[in-house]
């Protein structure tokens, strides 16, 4: 298998496992992927999703190229197609993905963890949407997600650059959200997807749609989606769920219903 799933409580960890050619994504290994997002949709039992690469070297270098040699050009256009089509439903699984990037992500690989919600960085590890520098642009959502992330101007030097920048930058400009020593990285991901796991599993959801696709109107419409997405958890039982245990004094059990 090409993509690993473990749990850790509540917790899916999906792992892209080619080590060998540095978590690149053929074919076979995004279809794996899409089978697993689609699969972790519904599973209840999954409150936070995180993705990470095998092995120390990388998280994910994007498409494979010499997968991609192979392939005609009409090939070359599902592929994209495919990649973009499978980080969009990452995108929006209805509970926070949070991107380990253990190594290496380039390319696709910068895109994969563009689509997630969170990405915690390896203090060793890179990124970069390198695309320019093979004659082509970024295909899986990168030239839409990095602007709306770091901000257009800085989202333009490092598309049209094709450069590659370390974790303090990246930090420095918003593209990641923590940075840890390499040996810290899986347990600082893993607790924090555990703090999050430990909220309301439908309050996350409406407040992850209330963010991005209020991020995409005016700030009228917005505030009216976070209106309704609050309404739709007022007659839940975990909300009595969270005022019964504020009074008591105690941690929610919260069941997602």
């Amino acid at each position: 298998m090409s993509v690993l799933f473990q749990k850790e409580g509540a917790v899916g960890i999906l792992t892209i496992d080619r080590p060998q050619v540095h978590n690149c994504l053929n074919l076979e290994t995004l279809l794996s992927l899409r089978e697993w997002i689609t699969s972790l949709c519904s599973d209840k039992e999954i409150r936070v999703v995180l993705v990470t690469g095998s092995g120390d070297k990388a998280f994910c270098t994007g498409a494979d190229l010499k997968e991609r040699r192979t392939l005609t050009p009409q090939q070359v256009e599902q592929y994209i197609r495919t990649i973009r089509d499978t980080f969009t439903e990452l995108e929006k699984i209805p509970k926070p993905v949070i991107a380990a990037i253990n190594g290496l992500a380039l390319g696709g690989g910068t895109e994969l963890a563009l689509a997630c919600d969170l990405r915690v960085m390896s203090e060793s590890a890179q990124m970069g949407l390198t695309e320019t520098s093979l004659g082509i642009i970024p295909g899986a959502g990168g030239t839409q997600r990095l602007p709306r992330l770091v901000g257009k101007g800085i989202a333009k030097e490092l598309i049209f650059s094709a450069r590659r920048i370390l974790s303090d930058e990246s930090l420095r400009i918003g593209l990641v959200n923590r940075v840890v020593p390499a040996d810290h990285l899986m347990p600082a991901a893993l607790s924090l997807a555990q703090q999050i796991a430990e909220q309301a599993p439908l309050a996350l959801a409406q407040a992850k749609y209330a963010i991005d696709y209020g991020l995409e109107v005016d700030q009228a419409t917005g505030l009216a989606m976070e209106s309704h997405a609050y309404q739709l958890l007022i007659p839940t039982k975990d909300r009595l769920e969270g005022l019964e245990a504020f009074r008591e004094k105690r941690k929610p059990v919260y069941r997602g219903e």
